[in-house]
């Protein structure tokens, strides 16, 4: 779940910071705030686009294979045989599934959050020159503690969700392809809505707490 799914998460956070970097310059310099999009780009990646993009990505590639081989195991029978077996296999598959997802969704988002940055680094040297050292202060100087931990905690909610409608959609599939193939697009799709869901929880959450 993790490594796999690395090289898809890194693609996609590359592109994301470039092109937030590339789109935000123009505006940005209209204003004479050119030194403001390190700042910029990096409260968007870290509090909302990188755990967003992230997650939605996550969903789409491992909600769909938890979703499609739960029910592929529903349909061939194989959790009538563990169940006959003697075996738990709510704990046996669901648990471990779901625990795999909740622990490797925030790692996938750091990682995700990192390439992102540094598409922005080179993003911003493509029309210009900025030093590493020179960035990186930018960047830490627009973001505080509240900044980073509102938006890693939510990642483990993401993943939770993620695993947890992915294994419920398999594991109730119904019979036949048709219910393999069914489980596996309203896994991904209900996921992508909790994800947003969760994400505005959170929003109105730190809005309360006075944290935002």
């Amino acid at each position: 779940m993790g490594y796999q799914s690395l090289p898809m998460v890194g693609i996609t956070g590359f592109i994301m910071g470039l092109v937030l970097t590339l789109q935000s310059r123009p505006t940005v310099a209209q204003f004479g705030a050119g030194s403001w999009i390190p700042t910029m780009v990096g409260l968007t990646i870290i509090r909302e686009m990188g755990p967003i993009i992230t997650a939605l990505i996550f969903a789409g590639k491992i909600g769909s294979s938890i979703g499609t081989e739960l029910g592929s195991m529903r349909v061939t029978e194989q959790i009538d045989a563990v169940e006959v077996s003697g075996t738990n296999p709510f704990k046996y598959l669901v648990v471990t599934w779901v625990l795999a997802t909740t622990l490797m969704l925030p790692v996938l988002t750091v990682l995700a959050d990192g390439i992102g940055l540094f598409a922005s680094y080179v993003g911003i040297n493509t029309r210009g020159t900025t030093t590493l050292t020179l960035f990186v202060n930018n960047i830490l100087s627009g973001l505080t503690f509240c900044d980073v931990l509102p938006a890693f905690i939510k990642t483990f909610f993401f993943g939770f969700a993620i695993g947890l409608i992915g294994c419920y959609k398999g594991y109730y599939a119904g019979k036949g392809t048709e219910g393999v193939g069914q489980a596996a697009n309203s896994a991904v799709v209900v996921s992508s809505l909790v994800i947003f869901i969760l994400d505005l929880l959170a929003v109105q959450i730190t809005g309360l707490l006075g944290i935002n």
